[in-house]
């Protein structure tokens, strides 16, 4: 564990691309293979599921520490991150042990099968074994949060310097289902042939926000499609069977049965590449008609009725098991386009349609269209493009419409986490319903880090009550909130939910009179709910 928590403060403490891979490539040239193969695994999202209630390590921690519940609940309040709070407050260990972090990833997975006294002694003696960077990157292992600031580029470039293989093969490796539970570093890393796992899909291209058609030269180079407002995902069809795949890296074939029929369709070796949408009528539905389905893991008949998928087609990867990655961009869509001309028309597969323009002006136009037609903007492609891995800049954009936004009220307030544990960061705001304001939404982004300061300092001298870590405030500052889309919610008082809102700016010149109403956002449900 020693080793890893050195790993862990050379990542966590420099910002620099440079420092954290040349940490991860040393780690990964003198671990053991268990300890390597579960640094990745970590560093990747998969996680050892949460062992204990947080309530619990509090009421431990703090009865160790021979502190106050209120007190405790102070500095948790002040740092921000409960395990970090837990390696601070606690008396230095008695007898440090030094087990590698296979053994103490096991400890975890031990302790999950105990009863609570023979978890707590259990918990307890490792706290009293480890250092305090150890000791916190246990307790962050027991609540299964651990989290930390390395890309899956900057692991396999790490990996490709330490191991000497291509980044772009290593990045397909560590695509798929796997687990530290099911597989070695060897099979996972070194093994020859990375296409062992069937369902395994390819690394995604991602594109950047567009900021000025200029920058693009001629409109001959380029073609365009709607950007669909869905979950993007990637259909594999190989031995016989079919896997969904969404960019998280989430299998999701349970959750949309309507594919179990398409590998009747596709030839086996196919990858395609597109948008899982609401559809019906011949029509994409709103992303509230998906929401329907997210993170069911079972979908009844009623829901399946309601809100039927389809994929809608972007781009084909792998074509009868040949990876056309390579090929250039219009040379894909064309076998994309024979591919799916043999679909049947009643199939959940379905070509997005590409938007046909000669200059800039006529596809700003069509970019107008995109909220009527349930899409959040464009996608531009440059014609001689590959299919690249993660987000590159050049051959791939983005052009989506402008947000919704609704002036608001800030109504509360309450510190954020980690390095923003100081500050205040997170408010919710309210609009006008008759002459009382009604809270709506939350926002944490947006701003700039002055402004946060300044925020901070006025809510420090201002606050009229405090609901634990919350503070209610004055009614006086408006902020402009953006948001990509609204949907009706009986859950909260307002009856509208937003999506993705941020912070767009802080609206000094505006009287609160003068924010928006809960009729305001209505017909902005009305319209686009």
């Amino acid at each position: 564990m020693k080793d890893f928590a050195q790993l862990f403060t050379r990542v966590d403490e420099s910002t620099k691309t440079t420092v954290k891979v040349a940490a991860l490539a040393d780690f990964f040239a003198t671990a053991d293979d268990p300890d390597k193969l579960w640094t990745i695994a970590l560093f990747t999202g998969r996680r050892p599921k949460r062992t204990i209630t947080a309530t619990r390590l509090r009421e431990w921690a703090a009865e160790v520490a021979g502190l106050p519940d209120w007190l405790f609940e102070d500095s948790y309040s002040i740092v921000g991150d409960l395990a970090e709070t837990i390696s601070l407050v606690l008396p230095p260990a008695e007898s440090h042990v030094d087990q590698p972090l296979s053994y103490w990833i096991d400890e975890v997975k031990r302790l999950a099968t105990l009863d609570e006294p023979d978890r707590k002694a259990g918990i307890l003696a490792a706290w009293d074994q480890l250092e305090q960077v150890e000791r916190f990157l246990f307790t962050k292992l027991l609540t299964g949060g651990f989290r930390v600031g390395v890309s899956a580029k900057l692991m396999t470039r790490a990996l490709a310097k330490a191991t000497g293989q291509d980044e772009a093969t290593l990045t397909h490796k560590l695509m798929g289902q796997w687990t530290p539970e099911t597989t070695t570093f060897t099979d996972l890393i070194e093994a020859d042939d990375p296409g062992t796992d069937l369902s395994r899909p390819y690394p995604f291209y991602l594109a950047y926000g567009l900021d000025d058609l200029d920058d693009l030269g001629d409109p001959v180079d380029w073609m365009a499609e709607r950007k669909w407002d869905g979950i993007r995902g990637q259909l594999i069809v190989r031995g016989g069977k079919h896997y969904v795949w969404s960019r998280g890296e989430d299998l999701m074939t349970d959750r949309f049965p309507e594919f179990a029929q398409l590998p009747d369709f596709l030839p086996d070796g196919t990858v395609i590449d597109g948008e899982v949408l609401a559809y019906a009528d011949h029509m994409p539905l709103s992303f509230n008609a998906l929401q329907t389905r997210i993170g069911r893991k079972t979908v009844p008949k009623k829901v399946l009725k309601e809100a039927p998928v389809v994929l809608m087609a972007y781009d084909l990867l792998e074509d009868q098991g040949e990876d056309i990655r390579s090929t250039p961009m219009a040379d894909r869509r064309a076998r994309l386009e024979d591919l799916i001309a043999g679909v049947p028309n009643t199939a959940p597969l379905k070509l997005s349609p590409g938007v046909a323009f000669q200059t800039w002006e006529a596809l700003a136009a069509e970019r107008e269209k995109s909220r009527d037609l349930n899409a959040e903007g464009l996608m531009l492609k440059n014609k001689h493009s590959p299919y690249l891995a993660g987000r590159k800049r050049g051959d791939w954009w983005k052009w989506k419409v402008d947000p919704l936004t609704i002036d608001a009220v800030m109504i509360y307030a309450q510190a954020g986490h980690g390095r923003r544990a100081n500050l205040f960061t997170d408010y919710t705001f309210a609009v006008w319903n008759g002459n009382e304001l009604t809270p709506f939404t939350k926002a944490y982004s947006g701003l700039t880090d002055v402004e946060f300061r300044q925020i901070t300092a006025w809510v420090r001298k201002n606050t009229l009550q405090r609901f634990g870590p919350v503070r209610q405030v004055p009614p006086e500052h408006v902020f402009e909130i953006a948001f990509e889309g609204i949907r009706a919610s009986p859950r909260h008082k307002s009856g509208v939910a937003l999506r993705f809102p941020r912070m767009l700016r802080w609206r000094k010149d505006k009287p609160v009179s003068e924010a928006n109403t809960l009729d305001d956002l209505k017909e902005m449900l009305d319209l686009y709910g």
